[in-house]
């Protein structure tokens, strides 16, 4: 269902100074170039500064240096990206994952819920699972025997946590995450895998969100720890014994291979590969489809990934690249070369 605002409470919850129309009426937020007299928009680009001239919104979020290139209602703040992920809390219309119990899910009688818990239709949760107050379990979700999920955690459909996994509060988990499945834990003998049970859990701390069909293993002997205010995207596979520290961001399709460790605050792109055993200092930003291959010591930006380019080009490229061990050896001899004609000169 819409929200209605008008633009002063708006301005109110964003600690913003408003400039225009206190009433003017607003239901959502949209971009410059597709907003409605109805419409709040912001600008954190300045690139798209022209559009302030062309644009419909009802009103523009904005900061005190763009403001003067929008002539309609503004609301002026110090950051516009962070107002606008304010506002669009306030104004979310997303439904819940599910309301009430339903009669189809199974809900084991030795399990503890809190108050307002809500489970959709056909989920299951195990014997001696705990779920705090107001957690959301969405339909066909699996909680194993023993976990723990804290207060205020929205699960959407089809998350799987296993057994003895601990969740903390004001968690998000989109459709598909799964939450303690083993790790890749096996021995060779004579050619034959034998497999290692992976008797760690996952320990998940507070304000954590998983993307749809990341995946998080278990430990195999101590656990898997994934600290307060991580945001990890869709596709991501995280290995058994990785640790994760607090505010850090991982873009999707990224792997992050077994007893790596991440420090707080880095930013790691998608289609990045960690290999295991890694350590990762904090502060660290790694662009997009780099492979690390040892540890990092020093905060900065880390690349590996080649850039795109015409096809001609990557081609000859390769080529050269083929080629590099022989243009290594005939520069070897060149530069040998050069020291015997400096001793003859000499």
């Amino acid at each position: 269902m819409t929200k209605h605002y008008s633009l002063a409470q708006l301005a109110a919850s964003i600690d913003a100074v408003l400039v225009g129309n206190g009433e003017c009426q607003i239901d959502k937020i949209a971009t410059l170039a597709q907003a409605t007299d109805k419409d709040i928009s912001f600008l954190a680009n300045s690139k798209y500064r022209a559009q302030l001239a062309t644009t419909h919104a009802g009103a523009v979020i904005l900061s005190e240096s763009d403001a003067e290139h929008f002539k309609g209602n503004k609301l002026i703040v110090k950051n516009p990206y962070i107002a606008y992920a304010k506002l669009a809390q306030l104004m979310d219309t997303t439904p819940r994952s599910a309301e009430g119990v339903h009669p189809s899910a199974v809900v084991h009688e030795s399990a503890k819920l809190g108050k307002n818990v809500s489970i959709a239709a056909n989920a299951v949760i195990e014997a001696n699972a705990q779920l705090g107050d107001n957690v959301q379990i969405g339909a066909g979700c699996f909680v194993g025997n023993s976990a723990k999920i804290g207060d205020n955690t929205k699960l959407w459909a089809n998350v799987s946590v296993y057994h003895e996994v601990e969740i903390g509060k004001d968690c998000l988990f989109q459709s598909g995450a799964v939450i303690g499945s083993d790790g890749f834990g096996y021995a060779n003998h004579q050619g034959t895998w034998v497999k290692i049970p992976q008797v760690g859990r996952v320990i998940i701390g507070d304000s954590v969100e998983v993307g749809a069909n990341t995946v998080i293993d278990r430990g195999a002997l101590d656990d898997t720890v994934i600290h307060n205010n991580v945001i990890l995207d869709n596709l991501i596979q995280i290995a058994h014994n990785v640790e994760i520290g607090e505010g850090t961001a991982i873009a999707g399709a990224s792997v992050v291979a077994g007893s790596t460790k991440i420090g707080k605050h880095c930013q790691i792109a998608g289609l990045v590969g960690i290999n295991g055993h890694m350590e990762i200092c904090d502060g660290v930003v790694i662009t997009g489809m780099t492979m690390i291959t040892k540890s990092i010591t020093t905060a900065g930006v880390y690349s590996s990934g080649v850039p795109h380019s015409t096809n001609k080009e990557w081609r000859r490229n390769m080529a050269h690249l083929r080629n590099l061990t022989d243009f290594k050896q005939r520069l070897k001899a060149l530069e040998s070369l050069t020291e015997q004609l400096k001793k003859i000169d000499e």
